[in-house]
């Protein structure tokens, strides 16, 4: 699975969907795309509305064209929406008298006592150093404090009301009869909230949400995938209870194998990990480091972000900071590529072992072009994660198989891992000092990965 912008292979879709018929026949089954709607921040993450294609991007024509060649992946954000979505505008002018009005937390209703206490807030798995809300103020110049846990320009959806639950029926009805075969529940976890609790992944609840939107895909023959960072824990609760996961602890784990060329710890997660999951190395996001709690000791999570920093290309702590806008203190802003210092051999090997682990792998397009971090849009932006959110033109990428080996030999391995029978079954680890095999046992096909974590030679055979 390729996941991209609509705007990051080519300037749209119509650009993105000739590169891959040009270089990555083959290569790719399915297309996370990246919300793709009208927005008003987080590059598509605020969305205004989810029945229109942002007209810069292209239209739904042109996701029916490309869903007939791949399978695609949309983004619902179902634990916010924008600012300027026209719930929160008719909010904002009419307050009590507007039909959508319960479709968002209002401080005064959800706290007995109008406002959460000092241990309320404390309790509140957040992602600002205060109590998670905006002050809004009504078009009559009365204000309400409001649930807001990410940027001001993503206001939080009330789970308790109807008029949500008929919302997110609808929109995830839409999605399913406009093209999606996955639909990507973003920030899941924080969408339930209970006074007194965390409000993530708060249980029996995020139970019922959960299975309220299987239940509406299920007709469609239509799958779903929260977005969970945290305890691998959390990941192997959902699995077990059937549904896709994300495999966010193996790019720690990787960094760790390769930096210190030992398999051990990769080992055992492999060993362990869901089977019905996707695998990533590298998101629009930050390399995950909370996924690998207890995976990892402390100290070597510790050792592991030091090495990172000494060994990668063009990476400084600064860059995951508050004064890149970092609101993550649990991510580091890096492309992959660069982590492993830009180089080819490490960077082969480490997207050859994740081909190898079960699940289906993901490959974010500035890892699919080997990309480095992009200082100058960093630094343009002050936009943290996007070191590693460069704009690919078609020239450029012309140029990058014209010139580099790396990128073509992924394309290969993706090609390869597309293909093989071997991937449909069993997944057999060996471990012994800096020697790693990966065996694959599918439908009448096996394939071998053997590799060496310290000159990060490797060889793949299959039979």
């Amino acid at each position: 699975m390729l996941v991209t912008y609509a705007d990051s292979i080519g300037k749209n879709l119509k650009e993105m969907e000739s590169i891959l018929d040009k270089y990555y026949k083959g290569a790719v089954g399915s297309i996370h795309i990246l919300p793709f709607f009208p927005s008003s921040a987080d590059r598509g993450f605020a969305p205004v509305r989810y029945d229109k294609v942002d007209e810069k991007f292209g239209d739904f024509e042109d996701l029916k064209r490309i869903g007939e060649k791949y399978d695609l992946m949309y983004d619902f954000m179902v634990n916010h929406i924008s600012a300027h979505s026209p719930y929160y505008l008719d909010f904002k002018a009419k307050k009590d008298e507007s039909e959508y009005k319960d479709m968002f937390i209002r401080y005064k209703d959800f706290w007995k006592s109008g406002a959460p206490n000092q241990e309320q807030v404390d309790k509140i798995y957040k992602r600002k150093p205060r109590a998670p809300y905006v002050e809004l103020t009504f078009d009559d110049g009365s204000s309400e404090k409001i649930w807001c846990t990410f940027g001001e320009e993503q206001i939080d959806l009330n789970m308790d009301s109807s008029v949500t639950k008929k919302f997110i029926y609808d929109t995830v009805r839409f999605m399913c009869e406009n093209g999606a075969k996955l639909i990507r529940l973003d920030a899941f976890a924080y969408a339930v909230k209970k006074a007194d609790t965390s409000c993530f992944f708060v249980e029996p609840d995020m139970w019922d949400l959960l299975y309220s939107i299987k239940n509406i895909v299920k007709a469609y023959g239509v799958d779903i995938l929260p977005e969970i960072h945290e305890h691998y824990s959390i990941q192997m609760k959902i699995a077990n209870k059937g549904f896709w996961v994300y495999d966010f602890a193996l790019p720690m784990l990787m960094l760790h194998a390769l930096y210190t060329h030992r398999g051990d710890r990769l080992k055992y997660w492999l060993d362990i990990c869901p089977r019905k999951q996707m695998t990533t190395l590298d998101t629009h996001d930050g390399i995950g480091v909370v996924d690998v709690a207890d995976l990892l000791t402390q100290e070597e999570i510790d050792k592991t972000k030091q090495f990172l920093y000494e060994r990668g290309a063009n990476v400084k702590k600064k860059y995951s900071s508050a004064e890149y806008n970092n609101l993550d203190i649990y991510q580091i802003n890096c492309s992959y590529y660069s982590a492993l210092g830009n180089n080819d051999d490490a960077y082969l090997l480490a997207r050859a072992i994740q081909f190898f682990a079960p699940g289906i792998p993901q490959v974010y397009y500035v890892g699919m072009f080997a990309g480095e971090n992009d200082l100058e849009l960093l630094e343009h932006t002050k936009e943290g994660r996007d070191i590693n959110r460069h704009y690919y033109t078609k020239e450029e990428i012309d140029r990058e198989f014209a010139e580099r080996s790396v990128v073509m030999k992924l394309r290969d391995l993706m090609i390869f891992r597309n293909t093989c029978p071997a991937f449909d079954g069993e997944c057999i680890c060996e471990s012994e000092g800096d020697k790693l095999q990966i065996t694959r046992v599918g439908t009448g096909a096996t394939a071998v990965l053997k590799a060496n974590l310290t000159t990060y030679q490797f060889s793949i055979s299959s039979f």
